[in-house]
């Protein structure tokens, strides 16, 4: 996401998973350079990474998956880490963090390590089990690396899109996922 392509939206419209999404994961990042941990980051602002020839908001989107998987598999020795919002409007009151891993080797561990970080931080009482990634999601598939989804929390719970606007609630993300990440 990125963009044109906010993602989920809050209840009310007025959230945009984008934006979250890129502030947990400068927190993330901030983290890891503290620790000593290279990161390469998709992008630094509210931007679809898409190549200028794309036109059209489909011919954008495919640009922007395509160019996401051209950086994770020429960077050698990489993780993907995705960092999302969730949303699930027939269930306004479902909420919480959990992580979706793909076929590469390592992703399951990866997923399991850091669930279990976000469960003791932000899941207390709700816990959440990982889950393989469906093979649909081309850019789960299509990378050489072993890749993680965290999915942060639903948008479609006013109170959790409040917590997850509130920067230190964003900074205890990031740290769960950091020491998530760090411990597997």
């Amino acid at each position: 996401h990125g963009g044109e392509d906010g993602g989920a939206v809050s209840a009310d419209g007025a959230v945009k998973e984008s934006g979250l999404n890129l502030s947990i994961a400068l927190r993330v990042e901030d983290l890891m350079t503290f620790l000593g941990q290279p990161t390469v980051m998709t992008r630094r602002e509210d931007v679809s990474i898409h190549s200028q020839e794309a036109a059209t908001a489909r011919q954008k989107k495919v640009s922007d998956l395509h160019n996401r998987v051209a950086l994770v598999n020429g960077t050698e020795g990489a993780v993907l880490l995705s960092i999302h919002q969730n949303s699930l409007p027939s269930s306004t009151v479902t909420h919480g963090a959990q992580v979706f891993w793909n076929s590469k080797e390592g992703a399951d561990a990866l997923a399991q390590s850091v669930q279990d970080a976000l469960n003791t931080a932000v899941n207390v009482g709700n816990e959440k089990k990982t889950k393989a990634i469906p093979a649909t999601i081309y850019l789960m598939k299509n990378v050489n690396a072993p890749g993680i989804l965290v999915e942060c929390g639903f948008l479609s719970n006013r109170e959790e899109t409040a917590m997850l606007q509130q920067p230190a609630y964003q900074t205890r993300l990031a740290a769960a996922i950091t020491a998530g990440c760090l411990a597997s």
